[in-house]
């Protein structure tokens, strides 16, 4: 089997994005969806990269894209982060919608 990086995450914008401009140009907006795992509240951070994000806090979602580490400076010091990267967020009322980009996970999963 090849490999294979696909992530799928459920759960509660858990405060406003937060958008900010590259040098590049680009524009990356920062979201946080609480999820639970084992009866635990976990945080996962998740990163949308040059597309307007239109859900607000508190707003249910299912996120799909995969999961990357990413290496940067701060105080001189190198850190990491690891982080969903959004392929698609989609309010999780959306049944259409969220048919559509489950649908799209399980094509990718099965190419």
């Amino acid at each position: 089997m090849e490999s294979c990086n696909v992530a799928v995450v459920v759960g509660t914008i858990s405060s406003e994005p937060r958008e900010r401009q590259l040098r590049s140009g680009g524009v990356v907006t920062n979201l946080e969806v609480t999820t639970e795992v084992d009866g635990t509240r976990v945080s996962v951070p998740v990163v949308v990269h040059d597309r307007r994000v239109t859900v607000a806090a508190g707003a249910a979602v299912v996120v799909t894209g995969h999961v990357a580490r990413r290496f940067f400076r701060a105080g001189g010091v190198t850190q990491s982060r690891t982080e969903l990267v959004a392929d698609r967020v989609v309010r999780a009322g959306r049944r259409r919608d969220v048919d559509r980009v489950i649908s799209a996970v399980v094509d990718r999963l099965a190419a």
